[in-house]
């Protein structure tokens, strides 16, 4: 089950292994923290981005699944909508007026006004719901394949791209952002991040998180990194995790 697997130190490394060797082609970046914020450690982070100046997370697992506005500086959640025990919400955004979520296993994406959250439509989708961001024409999302689809709002598929790094596919993309240009993917139960270009699904770019959070903020019920949010007004970009109880303001430095 994706919200409690628990995988051995060898499949963990083989999963890594893509990312771990030097590449001429592919840049290489590690984070540096900024400034840290508190985050919900009841959020099992499955999307995160900002709209209008406002913060939103889509939050996962049956029974816990939600839709919340933040206030970044506290981590307070200022409005919530909470799904149903049967769904397992995905990764979420906004485009065009429309809040768009997915579901992991249900096989159906939700919409809602964005503005007033007020329900309006469901759509049958085909595969497994995981990260979900949008270039502002087309949603862009994945299902924990190496593949990225390009959808329409009514979710037809426009096109899709298979992700790479130097030939190899890069699977378990998960969490999505589009920034400047280039699509970030949190490669699931990992540390790592790929920048990929849409165009043609090629991997630009890798940014290791490692030790993002501390051993000490550390419990029992802490799970992987999950969620990126780049903010368009300010240009910062934020990364959390699943029950983490930090929010980071990062910023990326070539790795030595």
């Amino acid at each position: 089950m994706k919200s409690s697997c628990i995988l051995s130190a060898a499949l963990a490394l083989l999963l890594a292994l893509p990312f771990t060797g030097c590449s001429a082609r592919v840049k290489q970046y590690k984070v540096e923290v900024v400034k840290e914020y508190t985050h919900d450690t009841g959020a099992y982070t499955q999307g995160l981005f900002f709209h209008g100046g406002r913060f939103y997370e889509s939050t996962g697992q049956f029974g816990e699944s939600s839709f919340r506005e933040v206030d970044l500086q506290t981590g307070k959640v200022l409005s919530k909508m909470d799904f149903q025990r049967k769904y397992f919400a995905e990764g979420s955004v906004m485009l065009d007026g429309q809040l768009f979520i997915l579901t992991w296993l249900n096989k159906v994406a939700f919409v809602y006004d964005a503005k007033t959250l007020e329900y309006k439509q469901t759509y049958s989708y085909p595969r497994e719901g995981w990260g979900l961001t949008t270039d502002g024409k087309s949603l862009i999302a994945s299902d924990g394949s190496a593949r990225l689809y390009f959808l329409t709002p009514e979710f037809k598929q426009e096109r899709f791209v298979d992700v790479k790094m130097d030939g190899r596919p890069v699977r378990n993309l998960n969490e999505l952002e589009y920034i400047d240009g280039k699509v970030w993917a949190n490669i699931y139960t990992t540390d790592m991040i790929v920048i990929i270009n849409p165009a043609d699904g090629q991997v630009e770019a890798s940014i290791d998180c490692t030790g993002l959070l501390p051993r000490t903020l550390r419990s029992p019920s802490t799970d992987v990194l999950n969620g990126i949010a780049r903010d368009p007004d300010t240009g910062k970009i934020y990364l959390t995790g699943k029950y983490w109880p930090r929010l980071y303001e990062v910023r990326l430095v070539p790795a030595k």
